[in-house]
């Protein structure tokens, strides 16, 4: 019952994961690639980016992880998504021709992949941030880990929430400001005129 209490955490990455992996077997049949071809790259993409995702949420939940922290899970993406990538295209080669032969040296691909994980780990951060909190609504009440970890959105939120307002008020403040010296702008145009004709009938009296 515990142990399926934590993996349980893992489920919105698990999705996330999974889900990433369809969409790039989706894009390889656009491009023309062989149903087969697209159909077995999905799988052995979508399997270690499931597994990846599941383990960041699982260490989000025991608290490796913090909400709204984007280094930490940059970095953990930054080995993860090369890993699950590499896997892809050796699984993938090894089962259409029964070797592995990357079209680039290694270094370079894990390089190449690693530039594309911050863009990956932004989009996965954004959807689990989104989907993780309902999830863990669900689960909290037998799942302590979840609960903590549902109070910690809670405290992230609020402090979003806090920053916005903040940020509106000073913006307030600021266009409140230069309403007030247009106004006192105004004001002087509106007066100096009206002692310019004072000074000019004294003139003609004198």
């Amino acid at each position: 019952m515990i142990a399926i209490r934590r993996l349980e955490l893992g489920l919105p990455g698990l999705i996330i994961g999974v889900v990433a992996g369809l969409i790039a077997g989706g894009l390889s049949l656009l491009a023309g690639q062989p149903i087969g071809w697209a159909a077995l790259s999905t799988v052995t993409l979508a399997a270690p980016l499931g597994l990846l995702g599941a383990g960041y949420s699982l260490m989000l939940g025991h608290g490796l992880f913090r909400p709204g922290v984007f280094a930490p899970a940059a970095l953990y993406w930054m080995v993860g998504f090369p890993l699950g990538r590499l896997c892809q295209e050796s699984m993938t080669d090894l089962a259409l021709s029964g070797r592995v032969s990357l079209t680039e040296s290694l270094p370079a691909f894990l390089a190449f992949q690693a530039m594309v994980s911050v863009g990956f780990a932004i989009g996965f951060i954004w959807l689990h941030e989104r989907l993780a909190p309902y999830w863990l609504m669900r689960i909290q009440d037998d799942n302590p880990r979840a609960r903590a970890l549902l109070g910690r959105y809670v405290t992230y939120s609020e402090a979003l929430w806090q920053a916005k307002e903040k940020r509106e008020a000073a913006r307030r403040e600021r266009r409140n400001g230069q309403k007030g010296r247009n106004t006192r702008r105004d004001t002087r145009s509106r007066r100096e005129p009206m002692v310019g004709s004072v000074r000019h009938r004294r003139k003609e009296t004198g």
